[in-house]
């Protein structure tokens, strides 16, 4: 097998599936100039989260001018837990929280993940069970 590291999955944020409400809220405010201002701040923090899954870890980076990046090894993860309200449901995203042996909580937290279910799947197949 080999050591390289291989990149299986990038993803950011969903913006309308994740909170369908807010987004139509944003929408019919667009004529006032809010809901544009609303819709692309909400845009660029969308952009400024990124969960990246590879073959050996899971790595969550956030933020614009500075960053910050958490990262657990799949061989290190403990617990998966993943949340879903009703709506979030119904448009198939939820939220996803990755805990390590090495921490006490929840290391990795992202919201608005389209496919919660699968992107479990997908860290449980590289991770020792």
């Amino acid at each position: 097998m080999s050591d390289s590291e291989e990149i299986l999955l990038e993803l950011n944020p969903a913006m309308f599936r994740n909170n369908p409400v807010g987004f139509i809220l944003s929408a019919l405010l667009i004529p006032a100039v809010v809901g544009l201002v609303i819709i692309g701040v909400w845009w660029i923090k969308t952009k400024a989260a990124t969960l990246t899954i590879s073959n050996k870890r899971a790595i969550q980076r956030t933020g614009l001018i500075s960053k910050q990046t958490t990262e657990v090894l799949h061989r290190d993860v403990r617990n998966i837990e993943i949340r879903q309200s009703v709506f979030q449901r119904l448009f198939g995203v939820g939220s996803i929280g990755i805990a390590s042996a090495g921490q006490a909580g929840i290391e990795i937290q992202f919201t608005g993940v389209r496919d919660p279910d699968g992107v479990k799947a997908l860290i449980d197949h590289y991770r020792d069970l």
